[in-house]
């Protein structure tokens, strides 16, 4: 079965802050991230279909602000939403450190 997918995901779990462009930052958690785009779940807070978000994130050491339209929604509990973002403003150097990050490996985590 091939992937369909344009972009290669990275799976994360990091906090980010996102917002409504006229609303204050709200924190949710990332799932995954390409350079097309952000899955990550978002709670207490109702995002419809079509809302155009500030997500602030990190790559690496390097801080980024994408916006993007919530491309699907889904409740996973009466409080919660995974929502889908697809970027459409996105800095160029961002878009290149999110695809050398899918490029490589993963290193494993050291634990002391």
């Amino acid at each position: 079965m091939s992937d369909r997918r344009k972009f290669h995901r990275i799976a994360t779990d990091q906090v980010i802050s996102f917002s409504q462009l006229d609303r204050p930052a709200m924190l949710g958690v990332s799932k995954d991230i390409s350079s097309g785009g952000i899955r990550f779940e978002a709670v207490g807070i109702e995002i419809d279909l079509g809302d155009v978000l500030r997500i602030t994130f990190n790559v690496g050491e390097e801080t980024v602000v994408a916006s993007g339209t919530v491309v699907w929604a889904t409740d996973t509990d009466p409080i919660t939403q995974e929502i889908g973002i697809s970027f459409h403003d996105i800095d160029a150097h961002a878009v290149e450190l999110l695809d050398e990050a899918g490029s490589s490996p993963l290193e494993p985590v050291k634990s002391f």
